[in-house]
């Protein structure tokens, strides 16, 4: 274990606990620590590597077979600077077309978009390729923006970048990418979302300091109208779209990815259709929710907001960063969000989000499980359903 977490854990344990919340979650959770105090990378991934019919759990340098994830087996040496490890996505993607999922990712420091060749079995030694150097990526936001029924990959960079894998006749993937940047004044920076705010079919780009709203074609990178609607800071990447309060239109649920506050933009919209917005706080007194995600959590047919703190995101110098770390979900009714908690506490005895996590049911028991990885280590929080009272 290294220094740097020792004088973490011993700061965060001092930092005025007893405002700790004595909320519990409405599900029971059964938390697993996978690898060991080296599984400090902050992405995450649940897919099935080796093409055995089961899931695995992949994390930064290693991947874990399932079903029992005590195993590991090597991926790559990934570059680490201070606390980080330049890795700040592990999207799974056939990017060759041999049916093995390979991993998209990219970081800060290399400033470069990577896939990570998968050689199959269980062997070690992938191969990583290039995609382009486009600058530092905060993180990779996974997004099918044309609607052929494959994601592209944006790094969170300024301009924006827009990657498209190029696939043959039969729809395999070649090994390679298109890059296509957006012509604009506007766009790009920490905080990057897609969905529909216009309400015309087509996804939309949205970010800290406003809006990219489609064209009818979406490679025309010229097409792309700007809308600087509001202006929030470094924040949580993705920015989610959501109608909130059902009232048809699309609204916005954002993160502060290094400051205090959780909260939603609700759209609204005059007899003209000209649109504006309010801010609704969600929470105020926690800070450092960089990945914001919407599943069934809880499986009553309605998505919850999952999230939770990204520990250490900037080495301490974030506000909040040595209150406790915690993961949470959040009911949402008619735009009351209400937090459960699924874990809190300090870095040694708790999980926070980290930068990339992923939610998937691991064990095929029809509830939704969550892989949290971060500085304090990787988590697997298995669902088993309603807390017995």
């Amino acid at each position: 274990m290294r220094k740097w977490w020792f004088a973490v854990a011993a700061a965060v344990l001092t930092a005025g606990l007893s405002g700790w919340s004595e909320e519990n979650s409405a599900l029971q959770f059964e938390r697993v620590r996978i690898g060991g105090h080296d599984a400090t990378f902050e992405a995450a991934a649940i897919f099935d590597v080796d093409g055995d019919g089961v899931k695995d759990l992949v994390s930064g340098e290693w991947w874990y077979p399932g079903p029992d994830f005590r195993d590991r087996v090597h991926i790559a040496d990934i570059r680490h600077v201070d606390t980080y490890y330049d890795d700040f996505s592990n999207y799974p993607m056939d990017v060759n077309g041999d049916s093995r999922l390979d991993i998209v990712t990219g970081g800060w420091w290399g400033e470069t978009l990577y896939w990570r060749e998968n050689p199959g079995g269980r062997n070690p030694g992938w191969i990583t390729h290039t995609v382009a150097k486009v600058g530092n990526i905060e993180r990779c936001l996974f997004y099918d923006l044309d609607g052929d029924g494959w994601p592209e990959v944006m790094p969170v960079t300024k301009p924006v970048h827009i990657f498209r894998l190029v696939r043959d006749a039969q729809g395999k993937g070649t090994g390679r990418f298109e890059q296509f940047t957006v012509e604009t004044d506007g766009g790009g920076g920490h905080g990057l979302g897609a969905g529909d705010i216009s309400g015309d079919g087509r996804p939309d780009l949205i970010f800290a300091s406003g809006w990219l709203e489609a064209p009818a074609d979406t490679w025309d990178m010229k097409g792309w109208k700007w809308h600087p609607e509001w202006s929030f800071g470094l924040v949580s990447v993705p920015i989610l779209t959501h109608d909130v309060n059902g009232d048809g239109l699309a609204d916005l649920i954002v993160g502060e990815g290094h400051g205090y506050g959780l909260f939603w933009m609700e759209q609204r919209r005059d007899n003209s259709g000209t649109r504006a917005w309010s801010r609704h706080d969600i929470e105020t007194d926690r800070s450092q929710f960089h990945d914001l995600q919407l599943h069934d959590i809880n499986n009553d047919g309605r998505v919850e907001l999952v999230t939770g703190k990204r520990f250490w995101a900037h080495n301490g110098h974030d506000p909040g960063a040595r209150d406790p770390i915690g993961l949470y979900y959040y009911t949402i009714d008619n735009g009351k969000f209400t937090r459960h908690v699924i874990d809190y506490g300090p870095p040694d005895r708790a999980s926070g989000a980290g930068i990339y996590f992923w939610v998937e049911d691991v064990d095929g028991n029809g509830w939704k499980d969550i892989l949290a990885p971060g500085k304090e280590g990787l988590y697997l929080f298995l669902n088993r359903g309603p807390a017995v009272p």
